[in-house]
């Protein structure tokens, strides 16, 4: 009998029989650690409820004296999803015992694949034996194992097992893989959801590294279970040799505790404690830590002011052998429905930048956002209100008393709203956009990157102490039409108001005053007001597309735009505050837009009209490039770039004469990895370069490369008192399959001086992955140097084991 379905009561039961074969053959078998325990916990419930079974066979026999019945030749059961493939399938009614032999192969529903000579096993899933067994998941895990043994339906055992991750060898079957775990027994206890190995190994290369006598994890189907997770190790020249080891409390289904422990050579003993808790339409986290410094005078360098070198410490006072240092975050988010999201991200430490010295996890960044937000989205409508304050990680330079996070103002709250209706008007598209903050500074912000004094020549007044709040609202309008000859037209309207209010220290009108004495600006710093700006534009395209016969194509694309709008109120700009509007960039990438600053409190005034060009092309051999160039022009009313602000935002930014720089972009890409960049604004009259930046980058076999050069021009006023040149080479080289060389470094050229630079040696496979690093930065001002070394091993499906990521990130 070839094939044979049974739909009978008696044939219905064999089919049973002949199914629990191929089930019980996966239960006994099992899949390799991390995932074998896993499916041999779910193969019960594998089934789905009323599968038929369909039987295959040459030849199906009855024994009534035996009571057994017996496939032979190509047997092939499919049930359920799974299917088993031998030469022969017998069940014993009177032991209940089936028996499959001679190249058996399992293939569960999921994809993993069992391969066994022999296989013996009770019909209720609770005992049996297999030989020579060989799985292989569906995640690429491998298990080997002499033979296996399921005992009382908890316990299996496989004796003389070896599991890797590690995908064998198409050209050397036998060679050993990277690595891999040998075990006299491996232990899977079902009821206790734990996972044995006794007498182990674990081989590198075919190479014997460790021996373990015995060690248990947690049985992979509980997917929490309170144990010691990988540790981690790092140096830094501030801290030392550190050692981190963290324990995991499951505590239940929906909450859990990590509690670590760090010892620092130098420093000593750092706790932290991390509780996670989920929720149906959410979860949130509280993370603390605090450690007592053993030597805070690492921390200051030989002048005695503090180090602004790699972490950007602030110790405290020298001396203190006992100085304590903490934090406290919390982070949460919500769905309040499918539209609308609550949530918080909020750090407080006892000292700016403690979570980024001690490389405190999801707190560490060299800018920490403290917010409470409420976002909603639905469509092309967007809002978003929060409560913010910025955390900066580092301190002053040359400013042993600085304190840059007393400085940084609390916002609250912010609020952006835009909607943009599905239905066109007029035939245009009409969108609105609101926005509204209110600020909260106890500290005068004056000159960052030069000190504020009285009569020099340099002034700028960063952020006011005290209290200021600001409402706009927004509307734009456009339309785009296309003439036959391709000229696309597209007219604009667009509207703004806005209404602010200041409540200023002394201390700051008294800096507003003496800046405005020395620019020759009348002090009007106003506690209240309203402003707005109307503006009317056409912006005028006209793609031109060339073909050429070798098969290449270009779009040249001249382009114009004019802006007609009055000037800007308040345009003197000591009379308001600037505190969302002061990195403001004129490049290429800036040149057509309708409002140059880079937020609100700032509004482009007077009419403009902006001209240039627009390139991309594309070549039969895969070469593309592309390049925008112009220049814009100040056609009437006051230059609102022009206008000193309390941070000289326009200042030698190449908008401030009636006819601006000029500004540029060229790009180039190929298909075989190398692409280039040159961008740069030139001086109107002299065609002298002011800002330049360059890029290039290989990236392919057996070497990539990357550089970068930066050149901006000194802008006094605008608090940069020198030229600005800096140099970044990178590059990374395969020496074999699996083993790259790579580094980096940063070249100051005003300064003369490496600012940081590093190296490291990575090897990469299937399944495993080790990467060293060394870097080093240097402090501008006072040259100090501050060391990292970071290595991490990772075994697929193990875990990782080495550094954080702050040395290793350094480098890449």
């Amino acid at each position: 009998m070839r094939e044979a379905f049974l739909p009978s009561n008696r044939q219905a039961n064999l089919a049973r029989l002949y199914a629990a074969t191929a089930l019980a053959c996966l239960l006994a078998c099992a899949v390799p650690l991390p995932a074998f325990a896993q499916e041999v916990g779910k193969m019960t419930t594998n089934v789905p409820s009323g599968s038929q079974m369909l039987l295959a066979a040459d030849t199906l026999v009855y024994n009534n004296d035996n009571q057994t019945v017996t496939a032979v030749g190509g047997v092939q059961i499919d049930y359920g999803g799974n299917r088993l493939v031998a030469q022969k399938v017998i069940y014993d009614r009177n032991t209940k015992r089936m028996v499959a032999t001679g190249n058996v192969e399992i293939v569960n529903s999921d994809g993993t694949k069992i391969n066994s000579q022999h296989i013996d096993i009770t019909d209720d899933f609770a005992d049996g034996f297999v030989n020579a067994l060989r799985v292989e998941t569906i995640d690429k895990a491998y298990f080997a194992a002499e033979s296996a043994e399921r005992m009382g339906g908890v316990l299996t055992t496989f004796h003389n097992g070896v599991y890797t991750a590690c995908e064998p060898c198409e050209d050397k079957p036998d060679k050993a893989p990277t690595w891999r775990v040998k075990a006299r027994k491996i232990i899977w206890n079902g009821e206790k959801k734990t996972v044995r190995f006794e007498n182990a190994n674990f081989e590198f290369f075919g190479f014997p590294l460790a021996y373990l006598p015995a060690f248990e994890i947690a049985d992979p189907t509980v997917k929490r279970k309170s144990g010691f997770l990988i540790p981690s190790i790092s140096y830094n020249s501030h801290l030392g040799y550190s050692v981190k080891v963290p324990y995991y409390f499951a505590l239940s289904p929906t909450y859990d505790l990590t509690v670590t422990g760090s010892g620092y050579t130098k420093q000593g003993f750092l706790g932290e404690a991390e509780w996670r808790q989920r929720f149906n339409n959410g979860e949130y986290s509280l993370k603390i830590a605090g450690i007592q410094q053993q030597n805070p005078d690492a921390f200051i360098d030989t002048a005695g002011f503090p180090s602004t070198g790699g972490h950007n410490v602030d110790s405290g006072a020298a001396g203190d052998p006992n100085k304590f240092r903490g934090m406290m975050g919390t982070q949460g988010q919500f769905a309040i429905n499918e539209r609308w999201n609550f949530g918080w991200d909020v750090l407080l430490q006892t000292d700016k930048n403690f979570s980024s010295t001690y490389n405190i996890d999801k707190y560490n960044a060299g800018v920490h956002q403290s917010s409470v937000y409420l976002t909603g989205l639905n469509g092309r409508n967007y809002f978003d209100v929060r409560a913010m304050h910025f955390d900066v990680q580092e301190n002053a330079p040359n400013s042993y008393i600085s304190s840059r996070s007393n400085q940084q103002p609390w916002v609250l709250p912010s609020l952006d709203y835009a909607y943009i209706p599905d239905a066109s008007v007029a035939g245009g598209q009409l969108s609105i956009n609101v926005n509204s903050r209110v600020l909260r500074r106890d500290q005068l912000d004056e000159a960052y990157f030069t000190p504020y004094v009285p009569a020099s020549g340099t002034q700028r007044v960063r952020g006011i102490e005290g209290e200021s709040g600001r409402l706009t609202a927004e509307a734009e309008w456009k339309r785009s039409f296309v003439t036959d000859d391709g000229l696309v037209l597209t007219p604009l309207l667009a509207l703004q108001g806005d209404v602010d209010y200041l409540n200023a220290s002394s201390g700051s009108l008294a800096a507003v005053n003496s800046m405005a004495t020395n620019l020759g600006e009348q002090d009007d710093m106003r506690s209240s007001f309203a402003r707005y700006m109307a503006t009317a534009g056409l912006e005028m395209r006209w793609p031109l597309l060339f073909s050429m016969a070798s098969g290449s194509s270009h779009v040249f694309e001249p382009m114009a735009q004019v802006f007609m709008r009055p000037n800007e109120q308040y345009v003197g700009g000591l009379a308001i505050p600037n505190e969302d509007a002061q990195s403001m960039v004129f490049d290429a990438t800036t040149l057509f837009e309708r409002d140059k600053f880079s937020g609100y409190d700032r509004i482009e005034g007077g009419s403009r009209a902006n001209v240039g060009f627009r390139y991309s092309g594309s070549y039969i051999n895969g070469w593309g490039t592309n390049a925008i160039f112009g220049q814009s022009y100040q056609l009437g009313g006051a230059n609102s770039f022009a206008a000193p602000d309390l941070v000289n935002v326009g200042a030698e930014s190449g908008l401030q004469t009636s006819k601006s720089d000029y500004v540029g972009l060229f790009g180039i890409n190929s298909p075989n990895g190398f692409a280039a960049s040159v961008s740069g604004r030139f001086d109107e009259q002299t065609f002298e370069v002011r800002r330049a930046e360059l890029k290039a980058a290989y990236s392919g076999l057996p070497v990539s490369l990357s550089a970068k050069y930066a050149f901006i021009e000194a802008q006094p006023l605008y608090g940069f008192t020198t030229d600005r040149h800096e140099v970044t080479l990178g590059a990374s080289t395969h020496l074999a399959e699996n083993w790259r060389v790579f580094g980096t470094g940063t070249y100051d050229l005003q300064e003369g001086l490496l600012v940081k630079d590093g190296v490291g040696f990575a090897y990469n496979d299937s399944c495993f992955t080790y990467l060293m690093t060394y870097a080093q930065s240097r402090d501008l001002n006072t040259r100090e140097v501050t060391q990292s070394i970071g290595f991490n091993l990772s075994f697929r499906t193990l875990g990782d084991f080495g550094s954080s990521t702050n040395a290793i990130d350094t480098i890449q």
